[in-house]
């Protein structure tokens, strides 16, 4: 497996794509003053016991307030009743008459612009296309106009840093948080002029219907909680399906019997995007905070400890899955945690898996000889959270 991660050039901090297995599923970084959890039953375990696991990890900080407006309202920080009443609110936004129409528009936008890189022999995978369908349709579900995703741009910063959540040296200048925020105030400038907007005047679309939510208290969500609401799951409304397009890509060309049987057969597509989701998992490292004394994995933990789960790791783990370093589209059943586990799974995970399979349907049957182009080495993300190829970092051949 070491050849298929230093072929494309991975960072060796994402060593199970090099088929290597930690000495203990969970284990104390000493340096980093966090626990580190690889095994699959020890994620899964952390992500889904919320009575013992909190997704709201910042809380071990002592963030001030200036710092926590720009967390404040994002679903993947929240936690308890309150969460459960937001997502159950925002989930009517992906209703399946939402989902049919998706697939008549991503498959309307993926012709377009395939039609647009039909005759150039060589074409960025993502920039020129998957960036594009995803960008357009995200803008729409949000209801702002389709060029005002440029600024979606700006999330990219924050995956290319080599920022990790540490407890040391917390609360400085410079640290975990306030990386992830600077970057994002043009972001939020566009998304409040919209939020504005649509809260005097709502429309059918994601923003209005976050206009209109009730907490628990009765009252809407303030104006900063809807955009680090929208900023939160940007990831999984946008990026993702760039990320897993890309990552699947890569997996194909490394395992050309594979792409072979999906070419032959396009019903094999949706079981060929849950193995790249396991294979090469986008969002490689989580992060939740004990909020009691715990043992995981044969380890006592006490409360208030910060953990960084290992999505990754834990989906090659062979207690689990059968040749766990093997890329099989065929695998079945694949309980992967690509999306995560238990409340906070991936609110968007639906809307991922249409446009993914809809992109690839149409590649496929446009481009038969799509391939990667080898001579132009794909570009990566920083993130040691993130593993995936950054917008403009992959070229294609379909000549």
């Amino acid at each position: 497996m070491a050849d298929f991660a230093d072929r494309w050039g991975f960072a060796q901090d994402k060593f199970w794509l090099r088929g290597e297995r930690p000495a203990e599923t969970v284990e104390w970084n000493e340096e980093l003053l966090r626990w580190e959890v690889f095994g699959y039953a020890e994620v899964n375990e952390a992500l889904s016991n919320n009575d013992a696991y909190s997704a709201d990890s910042g809380k071990l900080f002592g963030l001030d307030e200036e710092t926590l407006k720009y967390f404040d309202g994002d679903l993947a920080q929240m936690t308890g009743p309150e969460h459960a009443n937001i997502r159950k609110q925002v989930s009517h936004a992906f209703s399946p008459r939402f989902i049919e129409h998706l697939e008549s528009r991503v498959l309307e936008l993926s012709n377009h612009h395939a039609d647009k890189v039909a005759n150039m022999g060589r074409f960025n995978l993502l920039s020129d296309f998957v960036d594009e369908v995803a960008g357009i349709v995200f803008s729409e579900l949000l209801g702002i106009p389709a060029d005002d995703r440029t600024m979606f741009k700006v999330v990219d910063q924050n995956m290319d840093q080599q920022a990790q959540m540490t407890l040391v040296d917390q609360g400085s200048e410079d640290g975990y948080f306030e990386k992830l925020t600077k970057p994002l105030e043009p972001l939020r400038e566009m998304l409040g002029k919209h939020v504005d907007a649509k809260t005097k005047d709502p429309k059918d679309d994601l923003i209005s219907l976050l206009s209109q939510v009730k907490k628990l208290d009765g009252t809407p969500m303030t104006r900063d909680q809807i955009i680090n609401f929208i900023i939160g799951i940007l990831g999984a409304g946008h990026l993702a399906t760039p990320l897993l397009c890309a990552n699947t890509m890569l997996c194909l060309e490394s395992f050309p019997e594979q792409y072979e049987l999906v070419k032959a057969d396009h019903s094999l597509i949706p079981g060929m995007l849950e193995e790249s989701m396991r294979f090469l998992t986008p969002g490689a490292a989580s992060y939740r905070a004990t909020i009691q004394d715990v043992e995981l994995g044969g380890k006592k933990i006490a409360k208030d400890q910060l953990l960084r789960v290992f999505l990754g790791a834990a989906n090659r783990d062979p207690r689990q899955f059968t040749n766990p370093d093997d890329f099989d589209i065929t695998r079945a059943p694949n309980p992967h945690l690509g999306f995560g586990r238990g409340a906070h799974y991936c609110v968007g995970g639906q809307m991922v898996r249409v446009e993914t399979r809809i992109v690839f349907e149409v590649l496929f049957n446009r481009f038969p000889k799509l391939r990667v182009d080898t001579d132009i080495p794909p570009l990566f993300f920083n993130s040691p959270d993130f593993t995936g190829v950054r917008s403009g970092g992959m070229w294609v051949r379909i000549d």
